[in-house]
């Protein structure tokens, strides 16, 4: 694999090169991944179901519009803007270039300890269903975290994951189809008592409201819209807002969807793993299992690579190929040095519930929402005073929205400190 010098930009991984059906299938498949599992607990169940539907369609909305106007100023004055924090540091200087990737890093970092998690859970619940020994959670987070390390090794860019996307896609509507058909008989069945009731007090509920609405953020957006569209052939542009399209259409269809039949089907009462709800057959709750863990191998990859990428472009010798002889060694230390801190954070702190409401409030709300805006506005002087309007409504609605959710999400996770044990095998109170 060529290291790339193209127009001025100096990156260790490729540039302008996929094509928009690769990356329409890259976010299909990655925001379908084994996270759904978790999305009827987390977003549906302190909403309801009318609140919880509006809010689905309103962020959903509010996120495509905004993934498509960053798309659209992937080029500003003819240069090329590769990286998320490239762009905001070039037009609104140093600080909101640290902001940016700082913000980045975060969400990249703890979305990949959430896949490590999710990984290990997946094979502890397959182990259970065998009858196997009760091994704690954390052995199977350390095998999640070897995995995703051997994969980035032998996969080691966004544009390298080709024919995995395919794999991917199988796995991905294979695990989404059993597990519908599961969930729906389960739903079905005229035994089972269905309660939609939201429970707690006045405060609480909403706060666990605003909570609900910060992981409906994170279920639609990772803040990487930039990294991913460099990866694109010409035209850019025009090619990425294709593969949003496929995202907000077809995947989007997925992941509600998958999030919505939880719900109905168990109530107030579903779990924060799904598969945990479902009565069966054993050999579909196994195959489930297996095929969220093995898909998660594939998804994680998309999410992480921009934080490999920085690593890769900065440590490696561009003037070699990212695998050879001279860079082999410095790759394989890079990755074991990254994937060792987040299996041992993610074995650590095994709760990432309740951190996925502070991801998608503090450090996703600006990222989807406020710093398109803010780049709309600063491009486009020449723009209808309507236009600026909007864009102010959205930069002040959305800000105020981070404050809140932020609060809600920190005041949950202090509610619930008593209930957190460094490396606990489960949730303990």
């Amino acid at each position: 694999m060529e290291i790339e010098h193209k127009g001025g930009l100096v990156s260790a991984h490729t540039i302008d090169r996929d094509s928009w059906k690769q990356v329409g299938l890259l976010l299909v498949t990655g925001y379908s991944c084994g996270y759904i599992l978790s999305f009827s607990n987390l977003m549906l169940v302190p909403l309801g179901w009318t609140w919880g539907i509006i809010s689905l369609i309103v962020i959903a909305v509010f996120a495509a519009y905004s993934s498509w106007l960053l798309a659209g100023f992937h080029f500003i004055n003819g240069q090329r803007f590769i990286r998320f924090r490239d762009l905001m540091g070039s037009l609104f200087g140093q600080e909101m270039f640290y902001v940016t990737w700082v913000s980045q890093i975060l969400i990249l970092l703890i979305t990949n300890m959430g896949f490590i998690l999710l990984g290990g859970k997946a094979l502890k619940e397959i182990n259970a269903e065998f009858g196997g020994s009760s091994l704690r959670l954390q052995y199977f987070i350390i095998i999640t975290g070897v995995a995703y390390f051997v994969f980035s090794i032998f996969v080691p860019t966004i544009s390298s994951m080709g024919k995995w996307l395919i794999v991917s896609t199988i796995l991905t509507f294979t695990y989404i189809g059993i597990l519908l058909a599961v969930v729906i008989k389960d739903g079905l069945d005229s035994n089972r008592v269905k309660d939609y009731e939201v429970r707690g007090s006045d405060s609480s509920k909403m706060f666990n409201a605003f909570c609900a609405i910060s992981a409906i953020v994170a279920c639609n957006s990772a803040g990487i819209i930039p990294e991913i569209q460099s990866t694109l052939r010409s035209p850019a542009v025009e090619n990425m807002r294709k593969a949003l399209h496929l995202q907000f259409t077809i995947g989007l269809t997925f992941y509600y969807g998958v999030s919505i039949v939880g719900y109905w089907s168990y109530g107030s009462a579903v779990s924060e793993y799904l598969p945990e709800n479902i009565t069966g057959p054993t050999w579909a709750k196994v195959l489930i299992n297996a095929v969220v863990f093995t898909q998660s191998i594939i998804s994680q990859h998309a999410f992480i690579a921009p934080v490999h990428e920085a690593l890769d472009t900065k440590f490696l010798i561009l003037e070699k190929g990212i695998h050879s002889r001279a860079n082999i060694f410095r790759l394989l230390c890079l990755r074991a040095l990254l994937f060792t801190l987040n299996t041992l954070v993610a074995a650590a702190i095994p709760f990432m519930g309740d951190f996925v409401n502070l991801l998608g409030s503090f450090l996703l709300i600006p990222l989807t929402f406020v710093f398109p805006s803010m780049i709309f506005i600063k491009v486009k002087r020449e723009a209808a005073k309507t236009e600026k309007v909007w864009h102010w409504a959205i930069i002040v609605l959305f800000s105020l929205l981070m404050v809140v959710t932020t609060i809600a999400a920190v005041r949950l996770i202090v509610n619930n400190i008593s209930e957190y044990h460094l490396f606990a095998d489960t949730r303990q109170s």
